[in-house]
């Protein structure tokens, strides 16, 4: 019997430290790193650098709770994850421009930025930028602040839907509905074992791990985005930022500092 209770406050100690290692401050930080990188590639200006973090801030909410259950081959985990992807993907479509988009799903580590490795679930985005301390661009103004107000929780389609005037990706783009689904599936979870009879939810547990369904965040209004970039003083507005890098040029001294830090994109690969 002591054993067997033993046994169980080691599960319980284990679960609970798996589920700390994703605190709300390593989200924003994973989030923050993800965003900065598809700017520093994909040039986004100031508006698009705050919107792509709201995105993948709640797209790392959305999984950090549920890749223990990847990584156990649990079928319904699996599809799960793929909904959360997909639902960022779209997202992402309406925020990014038609070149953009495209340039966006040829870089794996951002199209499909989670894979597992040796038994352990990372970012993709961590083997092309090694230097994990590294950020190109300011944190986003609402760095602290967002916590999933714009998530699709609170709206029946995609907050950012309509908010920019620049023609947007019309392609295939749904990663469940993709025909090379069973082929993206090897190269990210290839090595998990599917058990068998996982594809059901187990009963009584919550159906919705995002965060953001547990709080009674609003979304604020669109005319109250700033506009100033990240890191100088924010005025209220409605017009959109100049379209420039970040709050930075790309050929700002610090980029060219840390350029050796970094192994050449998917993109540079190719001759793109």
């Amino acid at each position: 019997m002591r054993r067997i209770i033993w046994v169980f406050l080691v599960a319980l100690v284990s679960t609970a430290a798996c589920n700390a290692a994703m605190s709300n401050s390593r989200v924003r930080k994973e989030a923050h790193f993800l965003t900065d990188k598809m700017a520093y590639e994909l040039n986004l200006n100031t508006e698009q650098y705050n919107d792509v973090y709201e995105i993948n801030y709640d797209f790392v909410a959305g999984i950090r709770y549920l890749m223990d259950d990847v990584l156990r081959g649990e079928e319904w985990a699996l599809n799960r994850y793929y909904d959360y992807l997909d639902m960022r993907n779209d997202d992402l479509r309406w925020v990014l421009s038609s070149r953009q988009y495209r340039r966006f799903m040829q870089a794996a580590y951002f199209y499909r930025p989670v894979h597992v490795s040796g038994g352990r679930w990372s970012f993709r985005v961590y083997v092309t930028y090694t230097n994990h301390n590294h950020f190109y661009f300011p944190r986003p103004y609402h760095y602290r602040t967002y916590c999933g107000g714009h998530y699709r929780t609170h709206y029946h389609e995609s907050y950012y839907r309509g908010r920019y005037r620049h023609p947007h990706y019309t392609g295939a783009w749904s990663l469940r509905n993709d025909r090379s689904y069973a082929a993206n599936h090897r190269a990210d979870f290839g090595s998990v074992r599917i058990r068998p009879h996982s594809g059901k939810h187990p009963a009584g547990r919550n159906n919705e791990v995002h965060g953001a369904v547990k709080r009674s965040a609003s979304a604020a209004p669109r005319t109250e985005r700033a506009t100033a970039s990240p890191g100088h003083k924010r005025e209220v507005g409605t017009s959109r930022p100049r379209r420039s890098s970040v709050g930075h040029s790309r050929n700002d001294s610090r980029a060219k500092a840390h350029e050796n830090t970094r192994r050449s994109p998917e993109k540079e690969k190719s001759g793109k």
